[in-house]
């Protein structure tokens, strides 16, 4: 039987701690003596699991949706409710999304995508949102009329967008929570109907 990649596994146990300053601090500002006092190893142990500030960076990219991924299985996977998949996802982001702040990465990450592997994974990380995210509402509107529907392609990158939103208006202080979870349930709620074309 192989033994597991420890490399691998120290990482995994890393990225969290390296997200939550890069979340913090910013790709700028962050530095690599930093990273290493908040994981509580030497600089030299980071340099052994990535090359390079950037990749540590990328990595952190891509823990925001693998975050998200795993929190969202959990939720869809609920059982007991009459409510959609999709429905108890917006019940569920209208109650939680942006708490970790780790949107602020993506944010951080958007001023450096002219760099090729930051907007490289940039684009992975949207293109896996938006792929669950259309899933989920093609989910919603299985057998319902497709006459005036909104296409599920659309409708995610509007999702994308009233979570883009909220984020904004939480980190500027101009959407207080009660507003942000009143955003999720009626412009998505919204915006699930559209997609299956029961709006009235």
């Amino acid at each position: 039987m192989p033994r597991p990649n420890q490399s691998e596994e120290r990482r995994r146990k890393l990225i969290p701690e390296i997200a939550n300053a890069f979340a913090e601090l910013g790709y700028r500002r962050t530095t690599t003596a930093e990273l290493s006092k908040r994981c509580g190893v030497q600089e030299n142990i980071l340099y052994r699991l990535w090359p390079d500030k950037k990749a540590m960076f990328i990595a952190a990219i891509e823990y925001v949706f693998e975050l998200s991924d795993e929190i969202w299985r959990g939720v869809v996977g609920a059982r007991g409710a009459d409510a959609t998949s999709a429905q108890r996802l917006l019940e569920y982001e209208s109650r939680h999304h942006g708490e970790f702040g780790l949107y602020r990465i993506i944010f951080g990450g958007l001023s450096e995508a002219d760099d090729p592997e930051i907007g490289d994974a940039l684009r992975r990380v949207y293109r896996r949102f938006l792929g669950f995210i259309e899933r989920q509402v093609e989910a919603q509107s299985r057998g319902a009329s497709k006459d005036g529907a909104l296409d599920p392609a659309l409708a995610a990158w509007a999702f994308i967008g009233l979570g883009t939103v909220s984020n904004i208006g939480r980190e500027l202080k101009l959407l207080a929570p009660d507003l942000r979870a009143r955003l999720f349930r009626e412009v998505g709620g919204r915006l699930l109907r559209a997609s299956s074309n029961r709006a009235r």
